[in-house]
């Protein structure tokens, strides 16, 4: 399993940065995706641009506080959590994702990876909030 971790101070209200990451049909702000579906209201499927999908099941919701999901694709199983602290008028999120490859040859690739997507979804959503 690989574990990996972001924390960022963003200069954006809490209530803000809560809605725009946690607005699953709202997701063009995403530079990763094409499309997200909704199917109920505790599971959603997200669509990179290329068309891979990946199901999400929340499994955690304390609006403004922590949303949790589980998360599988073809190639993966994990589980992300995020947590949001008002520091001010400032937010701070602390975002986590464990994860497990399904295929034997992708581990050595997966936290790097994380890595690289996890600083991503923080870049578009600085620049999400940004655009408000």
């Amino acid at each position: 399993m690989a574990v990996s971790n972001i924390k960022a101070i963003l200069q954006y209200d809490i209530h803000k940065v809560w809605e725009v990451t946690t607005t699953v049909e709202q997701y063009t702000w995403r530079s990763d995706l094409g499309r997200a579906e909704i199917l109920n209201e505790k599971q959603f499927v997200e669509y990179t641009k290329e068309g891979f999908t990946t199901t999400f099941t929340i499994t955690v919701t304390e609006p403004y506080k922590r949303w949790e999901f589980d998360m599988e694709n073809e190639n993966m199983t994990g589980h992300w959590t995020g947590l949001f602290t008002a520091k001010g008028e400032s937010t701070e999120i602390d975002f986590t994702e464990e994860v497990t490859a399904k295929k034997f040859f992708m581990k050595p690739f997966l936290k790097p990876f994380l890595k690289k997507q996890q600083a991503q979804f923080v870049a578009d959503l600085e620049k999400a909030l940004h655009d408000l």
